[in-house]
């Protein structure tokens, strides 16, 4: 699963799928859900489902990407879910290393698993490193982060489903938010979403708004195209300066 749509970044890279609920923003997995369908439409990869599974053979992907690109790393799982061994990530890493034309996206929501991780291994220059922040209770998973020694260290209030009110920002170098989409979706606000932003513009943060989702900023249910991706009348899709290999 190279080709994506997801707007910030060029590829995915899936060394494993699936995964378990972990905090609000898991409800209405987007990842669950298409693994669903790919194991319906007999894809082998997701002959197990949404079931944790580790995948030797997609370790190679990377490698014969020739042309320099962003990669998200696990777009369909978490790599430090409690079930991917560390020496599997040391695997996954071992790729990164030996890619350096590649930059690496991780983002997890298990941020403690990866401070772990960590504690005992250096993060490769071609890596960012974010964590997911999608409501209050979820903030302290900066702290996780902000000490790490990566290149870009992000977050992702992505779905964001609450005001996450000020925020310690110090040592982030960008904020991804967008709202739910689906059938299930919950709303978000135009207010908790220009908080955010106000806050990243006070600390020069670059500032990525993806989109409103399948609710407007109006509170109107609709379709998540049609809700498009303008805040406050403009598209703010900024990306942190990167010098690509």
């Amino acid at each position: 699963m190279a080709a994506t749509s997801i707007e910030w970044t060029d590829k995915t890279w899936n060394p494993v799928t699936g995964c378990t609920k972990f905090s609000k923003g898991c409800e209405h997995c987007y990842a669950a859900v298409m693994s669903r369908r790919l194991k319906g439409m007999k894809k082998p990869k997701y002959a197990n489902g949404f079931k944790v599974t580790l995948h030797d053979d997609a370790l190679i992907e990377p490698t014969q990407w020739e042309k320099p690109c962003i990669i998200f790393v696990c777009s369909m799982s978490d790599l430090f879910h409690k079930n991917v061994p560390f020496e599997f990530i040391d695997k996954v890493f071992q790729v990164i290393n030996n890619t350096p034309r590649h930059n690496y996206q991780i983002l997890t929501k298990r941020a403690e698993r990866m401070a772990e991780y960590f504690s005992t291994r250096s993060i490769p220059q071609n890596v960012w490193i974010g964590v997911t922040v999608e409501c209050e209770e979820t903030k302290c998973r900066i702290d996780n982060i902000r000490s790490l020694n990566a290149t870009v260290k992000f977050l992702s209030c992505e779905p964001l489903l609450g005001d996450l009110g000020e925020m310690n920002l110090q040592g982030i170098d960008w904020i991804i938010v967008g709202g739910e989409s689906g059938p299930q979706a919950r709303p978000m606000k135009e207010e908790w979403v220009v908080n955010i932003k106000r806050q990243a513009e006070a600390n020069n943060i670059p500032f990525f708004f993806k989109q409103w989702g399948t609710w407007s900023k109006d509170g109107v249910r609709g379709n998540k195209k049609v809700n498009g991706k303008l805040l406050q009348g403009e598209i703010v899709q900024n990306m942190p300066n990167i010098i690509r290999q």
